[in-house]
């Protein structure tokens, strides 16, 4: 039979144990808080304020002039459209005296920046609370915030209090600066789609995308090509994708999760899309190797052996190759984020050779042109 303990030698093995729980404690709280533990400190009504907004996005018609600005590197970059939304028949934008497009009703809920998927995402990584009413765009608006695991702001949300309608947001990062954001300069709430718009006459053109911004060529060209991908590849599309070679990475630094995937038609490039909650990036996947005599005018990185091409517009670039595949990385997110996901997609070599410099931007039109 074993002796007890004497009481001395207990009471040190109960300070030890205790000691070691804090320590772990510690250590998964400096890891990044459980997800259980952001859920419980999120606000069920400031999620359910977010999830409205959504809605409203499809269910309320208004015409308005939106804006998305970037921030890095100490300068700014803004693009402006004009947009009106009919309930049922989707949205139009204009921009600049040519650019005219239009993006179906399903899409509505995106001018929110929100689905389902990058919800539940949301509230996995951040905290979700209220914060003190503000106004924007001279109309008064409930404040959503997301809040890190200190506590500090990584986003904020202006939501209309008549409407629901989600009117500004930003992507704050770790000093408290905003480096993304987009919303409403001017909004009115039309009953009907067939009263005469007051900023302009009513937007029409062919079925596609307006450009990022009306000067830039580049991206306008490349925006007339987004709806030419496939549907969304389900999980037994992208098991058959990974079991033949090609690269679908779950998750990226940063906490970015898959939540999306499409294809483009005929077999050809992924379009994976990656997010937190709040930042976005989309890492279009293409077989084949980089040409870099095509990169003339892309800044040039190597990091642990490995060569990035970074360029910084409205939306922050990089483009990497490896493993008989060309990656390009595009986000309204900071520029380490997109060289950092180009610096860990899987690398090695396949000889394979392809024209991706022109090919890279027009792969890159997939991803949201405004929002």
């Amino acid at each position: 039979m074993r002796r007890a303990a004497p009481p001395g030698r207990r009471r040190r093995g109960a300070v030890l144990a205790g000691g070691l729980a804090g320590a772990l404690a510690l250590a998964g709280a400096l890891a990044g808080d459980p997800a259980s533990a952001r859920r419980a400190r999120t606000d069920p009504g400031a999620l359910a304020l977010l999830r409205a907004a959504a809605d409203a996005a499809r269910r309320v018609p208004y015409e308005g002039r939106r804006f998305l600005t970037t921030r890095g590197g100490g300068r700014a970059a803004t693009s402006r459209v004009v947009v009106s939304h009919t309930p049922g028949a989707g949205i139009r934008y204009r921009s600049g005296p040519s650019g005219e497009g239009y993006r179906p009703e399903s899409s509505a809920g995106d001018t929110t920046g929100f689905t389902p998927a990058t919800l539940a995402l949301l509230t996995r990584n951040y905290a979700v609370v209220r914060a003190a009413d503000g106004s924007a765009c001279g109309r008064p608006a409930r404040v959503v915030e997301a809040r890190r695991a200190d506590g500090s702001p990584a986003g904020r949300f202006w939501i209309d209090r008549d409407t629901g309608l989600m009117l500004h947001r930003e992507l704050i990062d770790a000093t408290g600066r905003p480096v993304i954001a987009t919303g409403f300069t001017e909004i009115s709430f039309t009953p009907s789609p067939v009263e005469p718009s007051p900023l302009g006459r009513p937007l029409g053109g062919p079925s596609r995308f307006p450009g990022a911004t009306a000067g830039d060529a580049e991206e306008s060209a490349g925006a007339r090509t987004a709806g030419a991908w496939g549907e969304r590849l389900d999980r037994a599309g992208l098991a058959g994708l990974r079991g033949r070679g090609w690269p679908v990475p779950k998750e990226l630094p940063g906490r970015l999760a898959l939540y999306e995937a499409r294809r483009e038609h005929g077999g050809g490039a992924l379009h994976l899309s990656y997010s937190d909650g709040l930042a976005a990036v989309s890492v279009f996947v293409q077989r084949g190797a980089l040409d870099e005599r095509g990169m003339a005018g892309w800044q040039r990185t190597v990091r642990r052996g490995r060569t990035v091409y970074r360029r910084e517009s409205l939306r922050r670039w990089a483009v990497s190759g490896g493993n008989g595949y060309v990656y390009t990385v595009v986000t309204d997110a900071p520029q380490s984020t997109a060289t950092a996901v180009a610096l860990n997609m899987p690398r090695g070599s396949v000889p394979f050779r392809t024209r991706l410099s022109r090919g890279a931007r027009r792969l890159a039109s997939a991803a949201n042109p405004f929002d």
